[in-house]
């Protein structure tokens, strides 16, 4: 049996310290009856755009419905393209897809992991409609580079910001950044629900009308549909549960912060950073740490030992998205995203989940230095 045991993620730890403040949220929707939209799902939306910075707020049934829903209201479709990242999760490329339009990949800095503004404008076409940067882990975009092509060729910036809710470029929220912001609420996000969740934000009204109305089967009035939209309501369980932890994302945030701080300060004092141990680089003002993602040398060699000393750990993500079969069709090979095939085969995330004791984030840190001590010929410092 394990001494100490870390999983990646423990959303039991996090639903103790506020289970009185969730309880109470829940039985007063049961109470009230109101499920579907209302009181509950108006209130997450002014909250959530105030605390983007923006100034509409619409909250969906997930991230990956966000995502549709922006193609949809920018009227992206068929013998349209939009240029993206390959390493991300499946949704960001899915969407554009099931939208009707080409994903087009751009190859990401490895610094960041985030796609690369300078690789970007050479993808664009007559028939580029939107370029979708993604705030992979935590970290916005770099995101004035990417809004300055889009304005040169009139094109849309869908940020997709699902792990990124509360993170800063040069003091300005993800959720403010871009032509539409979407927002996952999956239950491992910063900002997690009971179940599925999402949300888009805008600063254009205009948009704002119509995805309120792609919401509801694009229904303007009772049973009067102007556009053919989608069922893409929340409930209102989700918006209370989402309301509640939204007065305590700071504090989480904080924490996350905290623990990267203490991976990065071990590794570098054991010899390990900048070796086998490649710690995330922050660019912009605040890195919120949805994922604590490292370059591992012998990544797979790690995992399994981490594995085997009761640590969790997970890779995202291990195809980069233009290697995926069902993207076959558009032509790539191996080599072509050097930076996204790259990471795709050394990255990992270790736990850094606000809970985490001092304790579990050392036995981390101790056992990771263990397997290259035992693994490999790195020269480690005094202090290991």
């Amino acid at each position: 049996m394990v001494a100490q045991t870390v999983p990646l993620l423990d959303l039991k730890a996090q639903y103790a310290t506020i289970k009185d403040e969730i309880d109470a949220a829940v039985a007063s929707v049961i109470s009230s009856q109101h499920f579907i939209l209302g009181p509950e799902v108006e209130g997450l939306e002014r909250e959530l755009a105030e605390y983007c910075g923006a100034k509409h707020c619409v909250a969906l049934s997930s991230g990956t419905d966000a995502l549709l829903a922006a193609f949809m209201a920018l009227g992206i479709g068929p013998g349209d393209e939009v240029i993206t990242t390959p390493y991300s999760f499946f949704a960001t490329a899915g969407c554009i897809a099931r939208a009707g339009a080409k994903p087009v990949f751009a190859d990401i800095d490895p610094a960041t992991f985030n796609i690369d503004p300078a690789r970007i404008e050479a993808c664009v076409n007559s028939r580029t409609r939107a370029i979708v940067p993604v705030d992979l882990y935590g970290q916005c975009a770099d995101i004035d580079p990417i809004n300055a092509i889009a304005a040169k060729h009139g094109l849309a910036v869908v940020a997709d910001a699902a792990q990124s809710i509360g993170a800063e470029y040069k003091g300005k929220r993800a959720g403010s950044l871009a032509t539409i912001s979407c927002f996952s609420f999956f239950p491992s996000k910063n900002l997690g629900g009971f179940g599925d969740g999402g949300a888009v934000t805008t600063d254009d009204p205009a948009l704002f009308a119509k995805l309120k109305c792609i919401r509801t089967h694009g229904e303007t009035s009772t049973y009067r549909h102007a556009i053919v939209g989608a069922n893409f309501r929340i409930d209102a369980l989700q918006a209370a549960v989402l309301r509640v932890k939204l007065r305590h994302l700071e504090a989480w945030t904080d924490a996350r912060q905290r623990n990267a701080a203490y991976y990065v300060r071990v590794f570098a004092e054991r010899g390990l950073l900048g070796g086998p141990v490649k710690a995330p680089i922050s660019t912009v003002t605040r890195h919120v740490y949805n994922q604590f993602v490292v370059r591992l040398h012998d990544r797979d060699g790690m995992q399994a030992h981490l594995a085997r000393n009761g640590v969790g750990t997970r890779i995202y993500y291990p195809l980069a998205l233009h290697m995926q079969e069902c993207f076959a069709g558009l032509g790539y090979r191996q080599g072509d995203m050097p930076h996204s095939e790259a990471a795709a085969n050394s990255t990992l995330a270790l736990p850094i989940y606000p809970e985490l004791t001092s304790a579990q984030l050392r036995h981390v840190a101790d056992e990771m230095l263990a397997y290259y001590k035992a693994t490999s010929a790195f020269t480690f410092s005094k202090a290991a």
